[in-house]
């Protein structure tokens, strides 16, 4: 199956964990002190759209752009209910067209380990330089070899709640620098009587080092002003589980 189909129905419920407001707090801070306060912004693999929502409410222009639909259709129930100006678009983060050029491009939540391949991550760089204003700035994320090697590595994570539960289970290979998430879920069904449908998915995510990052930044023609053990300003350390890169557009 494709990745975030039957996982759509119930990321958000799983995803409760996540402080999306400290994480919009950071990526904010970020974009502010770069003397990007307003205007349009690109959240590049949005997913259900809440970082959106959050940073459409501190004033941005936001534009979200995702390659699954299931995913696509809650952020589309988020901004019928907010009431935002959101606009969202089906696409895949390798070949994605914007009207025009932004501020700013936000990737967050590790979508850029989805990136399997080198070349593809560069031509992702390349294309949001492409549409950065002259000086706009690029802020992503990544969950790092570490945290791969050490945290993930072989675990399997579990849970169980009313709604739905979830097996997770993770395959990380060191050579290919490749970590597989098979997700298996149960899946509640309405006015069911208590029974549950069953999805099976398979993730892929890449670990790059921060070398790798770098370079293919440089590669696709964008400056890199900062990298940072996540929520800090503080350089990445060995046991850093998840980084910010800081990029910029340099002129056109």
């Amino acid at each position: 199956m494709d990745a975030y189909t039957g996982f759509a129905e119930v990321y958000d419920l799983f995803m409760d964990n996540i402080p999306y407001e400290e994480w919009c707090g950071y990526v904010t801070g970020l974009l502010r002190e770069r003397g990007i306060e307003d205007g349009l912004v690109l959240d590049l693999g949005c997913g259900t759209g809440t970082l959106t929502e959050l940073l459409a409410q501190k004033g941005y222009d936001m534009i979200g752009v995702d390659n699954a639909e299931d995913m696509l259709e809650i952020a589309l129930e988020k901004k019928l209910k907010s009431g935002s100006d959101i606009l969202y678009l089906l696409q895949d983060m390798r070949e994605f067209e914007l009207y025009g050029t932004v501020a700013a491009v936000v990737c967050i939540c590790d979508s850029i380990n989805y990136i399997l391949e080198y070349e593809d991550l560069v031509q992702v760089f390349r294309l949001v330089n492409n549409y950065l204003d002259p000086g706009g700035v690029f802020i992503f994320d990544l969950n790092t070899e570490y945290k791969y090697r050490e945290i993930l590595g072989d675990a399997t994570i579990a849970e169980n709640r009313d709604e739905s539960s979830f097996i997770w289970e993770n395959d990380y290979d060191e050579e290919t620098r490749i970590n597989e998430y098979d997700l298996t879920l149960f899946i509640r069904e309405e006015n069911g009587g208590g029974l549950f449908r069953r999805y099976e998915e398979t993730h892929f995510q890449k670990a790059y080092t921060l070398d790798e990052v770098s370079r293919a930044l440089k590669e696709a023609g964008l400056l890199v002003e900062a990298c940072y053990d996540a929520f800090t300003r503080e350089p990445p350390k060995k046991d850093s589980e998840r980084v910010y890169f800081v990029a910029r557009e340099q002129g056109k």
